[in-house]
């Protein structure tokens, strides 16, 4: 699993570069709010065809009160482009759109209403907790997760021995189901370079999309049936890993020793996914108008789904929460 390895070490010594040139941005922030990033530099895989996604999500007071103002906020952001730009890094998607604050308030209170989809707080909550990595103010990165955790671990005391991550495993799926809307809704069928262009996004969304959902998923599931109860300290240990070291702690796990083979089999796909995505995406999309080569990775991307599938059954095992996620 090569890329994958190359792809870590060559993330963590880009956003090592990006934190160093952002030192203005970092006492703008100190104390007050955290820049983190999603996507493939949040996963630890990106390569030189990544651009940054971002998020800025700041502390409040007791009154409920931003810390981070408006002015320094946008002070942030200027930082944030200007050195994008500086080191030659992709712009930032949308022209700019989703670089975006929320507080951490808006993430908790939230929760489970219609303003949750509207504000895109759900988007930026449930990818802070699936697939992030501090860019900036790790210590307040780590303060809004535990905040975080506790809103969906609200029931935790009165069940301490036997609590089952419902809440958050339903908004994971339903991430995930948003992803797949998402993707059929903004897609062309016309012409054939833009019907390629979908094709790629399709191929992206059944591995990337499909392991930051589904490797939580699993983790949590694994959690539950070794120790009939998950902790808010477990869901942490789960954020703290990307997906793929969700994967190799699964592996890692001696109950688990007969899933092993299964979830060398997923590594293996997904190391295969990247290298085949490690292009810029017109020479991606030349490849998808060759036909052959078209159904070869659209019949890669069913396997990685059907593996995924086998690991789900295999660590479920039928057991309460795992039927909870199919029913």
């Amino acid at each position: 699993m090569g890329e994958l390895a190359d792809r870590r070490t060559a993330t963590r010594d880009q956003l090592s570069t990006i934190r160093k040139e952002l030192g203005e941005a970092a006492t703008r922030c100190s104390g007050k709010a955290c820049v983190y990033a999603t996507g493939s530099f949040g996963r630890c895989e990106a390569s030189r065809h990544s651009d940054l996604d971002l998020f800025i999500v700041g502390k409040v007071d007791e009154s409920g009160d931003r810390l981070l103002n408006r002015l320094d906020e946008i002070c942030i952001k200027a930082d944030l482009i200007e050195v994008t730009r500086r080191l030659g890094i992709p712009e930032f998607s949308g022209d700019g759109r989703y670089l975006q604050f929320h507080t951490v308030r808006d993430f908790t209170k939230a929760l489970g209403t219609p303003e949750d989809d509207v504000t895109n707080t759900f988007t930026a909550r449930l990818l802070l907790l699936l697939e992030s990595c501090p860019l900036l103010e790790p210590g307040v990165y780590s303060d809004v997760i535990g905040e975080v955790v506790a809103a969906y671990w609200r029931d935790y005391e009165d069940h301490k021995s036997t609590f089952m991550p419902a809440f958050l495993a339903n908004d994971i799926l339903r991430l995930w189901r948003t992803f797949c809307v998402n993707y059929e809704a903004r897609t062309e069928r016309q012409p054939e370079p833009l019907k390629a262009k979908g094709k790629v996004k399709n191929y992206k969304l059944k591995h990337s999309r499909l392991l930051t959902c589904y490797s939580a998923v699993l983790y949590l599931l694994a959690v539950y049936n070794m120790q009939r109860t998950v902790s808010p300290d477990d869901a942490v240990a789960m954020i703290r890993r990307s997906p793929t070291e969700r994967l190799e702690w699964l592996l890692a796990e001696p109950d688990l020793a007969d899933m092993r083979p299964d979830i060398v089999r997923l590594l293996e796909q997904y190391d295969s996914f990247l290298r085949v995505t490690n292009a810029p995406e017109e020479d991606l999309v030349k490849q998808f108008l060759d036909k052959s080569k078209s159904r070869e990775y659209v019949d890669s991307a069913y396997a990685f789904g059907d593996t995924v599938f086998k690991v789900l059954q295999g660590i479920g095992g039928g057991h309460r929460f795992h039927r909870l996620l199919v029913v």
